[in-house]
Formats: C-alpha cells, structure tokens, sequence
C-alpha cells in the first residue's frame, strides 16, 4: 500500500535521525529520506542566500544537510522529551530550557510516507532565531 507507514517506521526515523544527527552523518541521513523530499527552514534561506526557505529532491537535500552538518553552532543541542505521531506525522521539539542550560529552541514536523521522510519542516523560537541573527554558526 502506497504511503503505509507503521509506528516501527516512525520509531526508527525518529531515532536514526537524531543519531545521524549527533554524528553529522551525512549518507545515513540521507537514506531517511524519500528521493523527491522536502525541506523547509529558515536556515535555509540563511545558509543558501535565498528568499525562499524550502529545498526539494534528495540531491539539493544533500547539499543543503552537509552544509547544516558543517555549520552546527554550539547552541544547537539535541535534548528532547519523546515524539508525538499519528502515525503519518512525526513530531517534536527541542525546548529552549534543558538540563544542561539553554539550546536552540525548533519544532521538527515530518511526514513520512512508505518508512522515508517525504516532507520535513522546522519551526523556530525566538532563542534559535536569535542564534541565527547573531551569526553563531
């Protein structure tokens, strides 16, 4: 069946992809992703010179996460308290408040359609925005 996803999928994209993630691991995040996916983020209008906050297709997503990848200011910490699915959309968020002080504060909302992210935004708070203003990368 056509974009059957099941809750083991939204698991393992949830947990591969903050792995790939921590280790800046460019191909195992790439193969979370549906060839023509999507991004939409305001970093990508910041790292990308463009007016438009999205990128589209796995090869422009290629670029766009190893340029994330090289990047990462100090702020952009990963803790997190679980995920939220109905079992098409994967979400969470990466709090501003955590135990080990202030981080970057984003939202991440994927869908995923046959076990592969095929549209992932991210939503930012004001503490991450100003991160981003302020040029800490």
């Amino acid at each position: 069946m056509t974009g059957a996803t099941n809750r083991q999928d939204i698991e393992r994209i949830y947990r591969a992809w903050d792995d790939a993630l921590g280790k800046r691991d460019l191909e195992a995040s790439l193969s979370l992703y549906a060839d023509d996916a999507s991004i939409e983020s305001p970093l990508v209008q910041h790292l990308l010179q463009r007016r438009d906050g999205l990128v589209q297709g796995k090869e422009n997503l290629r670029k766009f996460i190893a340029k994330v990848f090289e990047t990462n200011p100090p702020q952009r910490k990963r803790f997190k308290q679980g995920f939220f699915t109905d079992g098409r959309v994967l979400t969470w968020e990466y709090p501003r408040s955590s135990p080990d002080g202030e981080q970057m504060d984003l939202v991440e909302i994927m869908e995923i359609e046959d076990g592969l992210i095929k549209r992932h935004r991210v939503y930012w708070g004001w503490y991450a925005l100003n991160v981003l203003r302020d040029g800490h990368q």
